[in-house]
C-alpha cells in the first residue's frame, strides 16, 4: 500500500519530465533554464550576420543551383614551387632512362620527400602525364620566341635540337604510359596537334624567306625528328642525333640560301 507522501513523491517523479519541457517552452530568451543559457535575438542576429559576411567572403553563387558555393582555396606559393620542381626534376631522370628512372630518383633529385611528390601526383600515370604536357606546352612557347628571334632557318634547326630532349624524355616515359594505352593515345593526339602547329610556322617562315625547299610539311620533319631518335638506344645516343639533324636542316636549304631555279640559273649563266 502506498502511503500520501509516497504518492506524491512518485508523481512529481513521473510528472518532473513534462515540467522541464514546459519551463524551457515557456522559458524568456536570454535567462537561465536550469544550466543552460537559451540564445536571444540578439544573439541569432549576430550569428546570421556572421554567416553572411562568411559566405560573402568564401563563397560565389552558384548558377545552376542558386545556391553559395564555396571556392577552392589556391594553392601555397611553396607547394606551386615545389610542383615545379618535381617536374623538372622528372625531366632530368626520365630522361636518362634506365632503372635508375625511379618516383624516388625523383624526389631525390628535386630535393623533396616521396610523400610530396606523391601529394602532387598521386600516381605513376599523373606525373608523367603532367610532364609530358609541360615539356609540349615549353616546346611550343619556344617556336613563339624562336620565331621572332631568330633567322628563319636557324629557328628551325634550334627548335628542333630542343625536341631531341623531349623525345628522350618521351622514350623514358615509354613503359609506363604503355600502362595505360587510352590516356597515351589521348595525349599522342594532343602532343601530335600541338607541336605539328608549332614547327609549321617555323616551317612556313623559312620557306617564305626562300630558304627552305616548300615540298616538305610539318609532319614530315616530327617523322624525321621521332624516327632518328628511336634509331639510336646506345648511350649518349642523344649527341648523335643532334648531328644528325644538323645534317637533315642544311640538307632542306637551298644552296647559298637561294632557291634551286635561282641557283641553277646562275650556274649556267655565261661569265663575261
Amino acid at each position: 500500500m502506498i502511503r500520501p507522501r509516497d504518492a506524491s513523491s512518485a508523481g512529481r517523479q513521473v510528472l518532473e519530465p513534462f515540467r522541464a519541457a514546459d519551463v524551457a517552452s515557456t522559458a524568456v530568451p536570454g535567462k537561465v533554464a536550469g544550466r543552460r543559457r537559451l540564445p536571444t535575438r540578439h544573439h541569432a542576429k549576430q550569428n546570421t550576420e556572421a554567416s553572411s559576411v562568411y559566405k560573402g567572403q568564401n563563397a560565389e553563387t552558384d548558377t545552376m543551383t542558386d545556391q553559395p558555393a564555396i571556392k577552392k582555396r589556391k594553392p601555397r606559393a611553396d607547394a606551386l614551387r615545389n610542383r615545379e620542381r618535381v617536374l623538372a626534376a622528372a625531366k632530368t631522370v626520365f630522361s636518362q632512362g634506365g632503372s635508375g628512372a625511379s618516383l624516388e630518383a625523383v624526389a631525390r633529385q628535386a630535393g623533396v620527400g616521396i610523400g610530396t611528390l606523391y601529394r602532387h601526383f598521386p600516381t605513376r600515370e599523373a606525373l608523367y602525364e603532367a610532364v609530358y604536357r609541360r615539356e609540349v606546352e615549353q616546346l611550343v612557347e619556344l617556336a613563339r620566341q624562336l620565331g621572332t628571334e631568330a633567322a628563319p632557318v636557324e629557328a628551325l634547326r634550334s627548335w628542333m635540337r630542343a625536341s631531341v630532349e623531349f623525345v628522350a624524355t618521351k622514350k623514358g616515359m615509354a613503359a609506363a604510359l604503355a600502362l595505360a594505352a587510352h590516356g597515351y593515345s589521348d595525349l599522342a593526339t594532343y602532343s601530335r596537334d600541338r607541336l605539328t602547329g608549332a614547327v609549321g610556322d617555323l616551317l612556313q617562315k623559312a620557306v617564305a624567306a626562300g630558304q627552305i625547299r616548300p615540298d616538305i610539311g610539318p609532319e614530315d620533319l616530327l617523322r624525321a625528328l621521332v624516327g632518328m631518335c628511336y634509331a639510336h638506344d646506345q648511350p649518349e645516343w642523344q649527341a648523335r642525333v643532334l648531328r644528325l639533324i644538323d645534317v637533315f636542316v642544311d640538307g632542306l636549304c637551298y644552296p647559298d640560301g637561294r632557291p634551286a631555279q635561282q641557283a641553277r640559273g646562275a650556274a649556267q649563266r655565261p661569265t663575261s
